[in-house]
């Protein structure tokens, strides 16, 4: 079971039954993406061409997702900070509130599910491009609605024409990098989500006191065209991905199902889903509380709470490296285990206290979050799209889900039932962390054990080949 960071990468040879997304049904040589949209040209080879490290490729690559992810991600989270502002203008409860990330989160997972495969046939790139840009456009839209639940229409409509991006800027990065630098290329996608997350929260937060939650929205909106822009003009074509033409329904279930019935696989969905359901029931909340009482923090002060975003940029980078070194299961405990020690600091009733657990919180959970999601394309055999869009189906009903229970929590016990909750939460991720260490030993283990099985072999033959010389 290749758990182990030390595994070989699975194959691409044309040889390969099980290499869904590189072999094509009837056998012949595959048919390669070759859109207008795609920049450089495509490699016909059944074998991989990856793309090394420290490459031009490599680094418009890097820079084409850190796009992709900030735009994603600003348009999702944009109202996380405005949740106040939401209920005192649409007179709802903080519970009802968070509808307008919890919806937009909630449509995000089942998209991601659809995504994935629709890229299958419609191109890693193209998809990506499309669902960057109209989504953009429906954030311009928002601010214009008067109505709460044409509101939340618009934001549910968001999540699922975003789900075109993560599902698939995951696999396109399995698919093109070389192993050796995967976890560098993934850790960096992951920064540009921090980054997306911060300059959604952070910026709104100032344009909001100065113009209003309706021009700071539509700016955000803007934001995402020119980085879907950027990402149209950098990201190279696919090498390594071949098109699978319809929607073939069989195909797509069994995928599904056999990345589902993997030994650790689903280990890894269940860590994305506790970890980002506490990191969201953290920052849906913490607004409410600062903002009471006796902080009375203004709206551009809760958002420059969001710059902790930028410990998560730099620690998801870090981790990526650390894990092509170290092995992925003791980066992902000691990141688990510094998201806890965060949240305990958020329960003092110091605001410098409650500031440096959520930089803390911040910090450790990109770097599981990094480490889960590289994780997802080293473990899966073939159509890794198919694996990252299930566990971006976990990770977002996790945010959705947990996130808007945590309003359940707030209004029966305030803060401290929040963190507990949020604690929970973590525990469940870190014992399945602790389970998938255990398995990435035993794999490392039996793989050693089987090399000096082999070179014995091999040296039992030098001598008997020795011998039969002699004689």
């Amino acid at each position: 079971m290749p758990v182990s960071r030390d595994t070989a990468p699975e194959p691409h040879s044309a040889g390969s039954p099980d290499n869904a997304d590189t072999v094509s049904q009837n056998g012949t040589s595959p048919q390669r993406d070759q859109s207008p949209l795609a920049l450089t040209s495509v490699q016909t080879s059944a074998e991989p061409v990856w793309i090394k490290p420290g490459s031009a490729e490599f680094r418009r690559i890097s820079i084409a997702l850190f796009l992709a992810g900030y735009a994603t991600f600003s348009l999702i989270y944009c109202v996380q900070p405005l949740l106040p502002e939401l209920a005192n203008h649409f007179a709802v409860g903080p519970a009802e509130s968070s509808l307008a990330l919890s919806l937009t989160t909630g449509f995000l997972a089942f998209a991601i599910l659809l995504a994935g495969a629709v890229s299958e046939a419609a191109g890693r790139k193209q998809l990506m491009l499309v669902s960057m840009c109209v989504a953009s456009i429906l954030n311009l839209i928002a601010p214009f609605l008067s109505d709460w639940h044409a509101f939340l229409v618009v934001r549910a409509l968001e999540g699922l024409i975003l789900g075109g991006v993560p599902a698939v800027a995951m696999a396109y990065l399995a698919e093109e990098i070389d192993p050796k630098g995967l976890g560098m290329a993934m850790g960096i996608y992951i920064s540009g989500t921090a980054i997306g997350g911060l300059s959604g929260r952070v910026v709104i937060g100032f344009l909001t006191d100065l113009f209003g939650w309706h021009v700071a929205l539509g700016a955000m909106g803007a934001l995402g065209l020119f980085a879907a822009l950027g990402f149209a003009v950098l990201l190279p074509a696919s090498r390594n991905f071949v098109r699978r033409p319809g929607f073939q329904v069989r195909y797509h279930l069994r995928a599904w199902s056999g990345h589902l019935t993997h030994a650790g696989l689903p280990f890894v969905f269940l860590i994305g889903a506790f970890a980002m359901g506490c990191f969201v029931t953290i920052f849906n909340y913490v607004g409410f509380r600062l903002s009471d009482a006796p902080y009375g923090l203004s709206q551009s002060q809760i958002g420059l709470i969001f710059v902790v975003y930028l410990c998560g940029s730099v620690t998801s980078s870090i981790a990526g490296a650390l894990s092509d070194k170290l092995g992925r299961g003791p980066v992902l405990v000691v990141g688990l285990l510094l998201a806890g020690l965060g949240i305990a600091l958020t329960i003092m009733d110091s605001l410098v206290g409650i500031i440096g657990g959520i930089v803390i919180l911040t910090s450790g959970f990109f770097v599981a979050h990094s480490i889960a999601s590289g994780w997802v394309g080293r473990l899966a055999n073939g159509a890794k799209g198919h694996a990252s869009s299930l566990y971006l189906l976990a990770y977002y009903l996790g945010s959705s889900i947990m996130g808007s229970a945590g309003g359940w929590f707030w209004a029966q016990g305030g803060w401290n039932a929040v963190a507990g909750f949020a604690g929970a939460l973590l525990v469940c991720a870190l014992l399945c962390g602790l389970y998938l260490w255990r398995l990435a030993s035993i794999a490392e283990q039996v793989t050693i054990s089987s090399q000096i099985e082999q070179d014995a072999g091999e040296l039992q033959g030098e001598l008997a080949d020795a011998r039969q010389g002699s004689l």
